[in-house]
């Protein structure tokens, strides 16, 4: 990090690693709702085969990265047990202060206060308290939890017994759902296949609130660029953003005009 004048004070936002993760994320999310709505629809700017190969490249690209890298990102960060543990929950558990600001998010749409920070930055020890507004922290589980489900349907889709390292993967996942299956009166292959065309909706639906309604915002577009090319946040932008400095919340903008601001460590 740097601090180039009295009014910037930029801080590394985003490491390479997660910069690479969201975008690799992102194409891959695309690529899979894409091709996997031309499967099931039939769209005519492609073959079913082509469609179904590309659906399948982008799928183990999708998955790596959310149950690898994006996991190392998270517990790479903090120093010790304890430490990761409390930069996991700071950043993505939502908690009693992100409700908090949830709360003041709705009562400001009804202009009834101001749009509280969602991006809080501890200038004494040069690292971010949060970096998320807080209804991604729910989104991020309900995503999670979706490509989770995505994938164990996706499985006996592809394959009726698919199996790893001669375990009957498909065949577990297919019993599981047998369970479920009958209450909506379908076999549990049919339940399986209307859930994965119901999660890629959900996913449709995600992408349209993270992109279309959190971030349709000027003064957020800065995020944009931190997170797929630059990595880099300058917090004397004060829109969305709060300073802790010595345990009290000041706003970069705030702050009297010529002094200093201290020189802040990798975020």
């Amino acid at each position: 990090m740097k601090s180039n004048s009295n009014s910037t004070m930029v801080v590394e936002r985003y490491t390479i690693t997660d910069r690479i993760a969201h975008t690799v994320h992102a194409a891959a999310m695309l690529v899979l709702i894409i091709t996997g709505l031309k499967i099931y629809a039939g769209w005519d700017f492609m073959s079913f085969h082509t469609a179904r190969a590309i659906h399948m490249i982008a799928v183990p690209f999708l998955l790596s990265v959310n149950w690898i890298l994006i996991p190392y990102n998270i517990f790479s960060e903090g120093h010790g047990f304890m430490g990761k543990i409390s930069h996991f929950t700071d950043h993505y558990v939502f908690g009693p202060k992100d409700a908090t600001r949830f709360s003041n998010i709705i009562k400001n749409f009804f202009r009834k206060g101001k749009y509280p920070a969602f991006t809080i930055y501890d200038e004494e020890s040069g690292h971010y308290k949060t970096k998320l507004h807080p209804l991604m922290k729910i989104l991020i589980v309900l995503e999670g939890t979706a490509i989770f489900f995505i994938a164990a349907s996706g499985i006996v889709m592809y394959k009726l017994d698919w199996s790893l390292f001669g375990l009957p993967i498909a065949s577990w996942i297919t019993s599981i759902a047998g369970m479920i299956s009958p209450v909506f009166a379908m076999s549990a292959v049919e339940f399986l296949r209307a859930s994965h065309l119901l999660l890629t909706y959900w996913f449709v639906f995600e992408l349209v609130v993270h992109v279309g309604i959190l971030e349709f915002n000027p003064h957020v577009w800065k995020y944009y660029k931190a997170i797929f090319w630059s990595g880099k946040e300058d917090l004397s932008d004060g829109y969305y953003v709060e300073v802790l400095n010595n345990s009290k919340h000041i706003p970069e903008r705030e702050r009297p005009q010529g002094e200093k601001a201290v020189k802040a460590k990798r975020g």
